[in-house]
């Protein structure tokens, strides 16, 4: 019998999962011990897949009756509708930081890494998606792949340095959270988890305190973010 629950998630060559914010998603569910059928999408079929959510993009969460995209809007209704599960906000309080800290990483965070790694991206997405891919993206940052590509380490500067304030909270506890994850571990696990799905680079330099949380990331919830395909 299928699963009630579905999380539409995208997909690349090979069945890759990249998706920041899917894994945003997927982590979150893992937190919560809700099992989950997922649901693999190609860009370009994305707005047929999922159109019964009345939604573009993905994730996709269908629970029973339910249906919602956005990553965010998803966290807030798994900590609503399921509060006998372990919180991923702790509180009232948490959850406003979570949102800001999960605004923060999409508009600050997000777009230094996007520059440095989305030529790469290009090579891991699907055959029929790169013509779509391709155009978007060199839509999107106002030059060709190979110039972004070409300025990647300027790139990945900006990125890590823009990274110090989640520094400076895991110079004081083992997650973002405290003692255990909260959402905004989630928040900034998902990007972490987009460029070593998809590109070769490094995000991260040797030594950076970042690592070490990235590793006990990776090892939550029976390994989930370990069963993702990375890249060479």
């Amino acid at each position: 019998m299928a699963t009630q629950r579905q999380l539409f998630e995208l997909a690349g060559a090979d069945d890759r999962r990249f998706s920041p914010y899917c894994w945003r998603t997927r982590m979150a569910l893992a937190h919560k011990g809700l099992e989950v059928e997922t649901v693999p999408c190609r860009f370009t079929e994305i707005p047929e897949r999922v159109a019964f959510a009345n939604h573009s993009r993905v994730p996709v969460l269908r629970d029973g009756d339910t249906a919602l995209g956005d990553s965010w809007s998803i966290a807030c209704y798994l900590e609503d509708s399921y509060p006998d599960r372990p919180s991923l906000f702790g509180d009232a309080g948490g959850r406003r930081f979570a949102q800001f800290f999960n605004g923060w990483v999409d508009l600050t965070v997000n777009p230094p890494l996007a520059a440095a790694i989305i030529p790469d991206v290009y090579d891991i997405v699907d055959p029929v998606d790169r013509d779509y891919f391709r155009t978007t993206r060199e839509k999107r940052f106002g030059k060709p792949l190979a110039a972004l590509r070409a300025d990647r380490e300027a790139h990945l500067a900006r990125f890590r340095a823009v990274l110090q304030p989640a520094r400076l909270l895991l110079a004081e506890a083992a997650y973002l959270g405290g003692a255990a994850p909260l959402y905004p571990d989630y928040a900034l696990f998902g990007t972490l988890q987009w460029a070593r799905c998809s590109s070769p680079a490094a995000p991260l330099e040797a030594g950076d305190p970042l690592s070490d949380w990235c590793e006990r990331m990776l090892d939550l919830h029976d390994a989930e973010g370990r069963s993702a395909l990375a890249a060479a």
